[in-house]
């Protein structure tokens, strides 16, 4: 800890005070802060690893339906098939304030609430693989939106934490002892200065009492 570079004064006491009173109240106000984005931040952490197992499975079950399907189909039937889409999304992009932290919320808009609506084909001339692997992208891909949501929003509060952390650090290893070491070093100098008074005002009273004997 270090001692600030002030005038030992009472005014000075007094601001030093009143500062040393903020830093204590923001540096709980922070403590808090750090908690709550650390306790949210380990409940997303969780979430994320569950959803990138559930999406990693689907993705692979989809890529062994196309590799099948691709196997029994002809190149240019295959192509031909997935080439115009009936189904179409819109993503909204919002956001919501945690703690401070503006995360990003994302919601897929589809255009139409038919299920079958993703295959975008006939069935006569295609495998039925290829419906396993549209089926199993289908129905992950709100999974993903929502995994890149999570990515995103740990990404964020990873760096808010990070920073709350330095700033607590800074209040409670620096600003606060050095205001309490020169409020200190205040208080010290300004009893001796007290003391120096009142010893010189006790000289002071004994010369004149002295002097008062004397021409008595």
């Amino acid at each position: 800890m270090a001692r600030l570079n002030v005038n030992p004064t009472r005014m000075e006491l007094s601001k030093l005070k009143k500062k040393l009173v903020s830093a204590q109240r923001g540096h709980k106000l922070l403590k808090d802060k750090r908690d709550e984005l650390m306790r949210q931040f380990m409940g997303l952490i969780k979430e994320n690893r569950q959803l990138r197992t559930e999406v990693e499975a689907a993705i692979s079950e989809a890529g062994k339906y196309m590799a099948v399907a691709g196997s029994v189909m002809q190149k240019e039937v295959l192509e031909t098939a997935l080439m115009m889409p009936k189904q179409e999304v819109e993503l909204e992009v919002g956001e919501k304030n945690v703690m401070s932290v503006y995360i990003p919320v994302f919601s897929p808009k589809f255009k139409t609430g038919d299920s079958s609506g993703v295959y975008s084909y006939g069935t006569a001339f295609t495998s039925t693989d290829l419906d396993g692997a549209v089926s199993a992208l289908s129905e992950v891909f709100p999974k993903m939106i929502r995994l890149a949501e999570i990515e995103k929003a740990c990404q964020l509060m990873a760096d808010e934490i990070e920073k709350t952390r330095r700033r607590v650090n800074a209040l409670e290893h620096i600003m606060i002892p050095d205001y309490q070491e020169t409020i200190k070093f205040i208080t010290m100098k300004l009893s001796e200065n007290e003391r120096s008074t009142t010893t010189s005002l006790m000289k002071v009273k004994d010369m004149v009492l002295n002097k008062n004997h004397n021409f008595s």
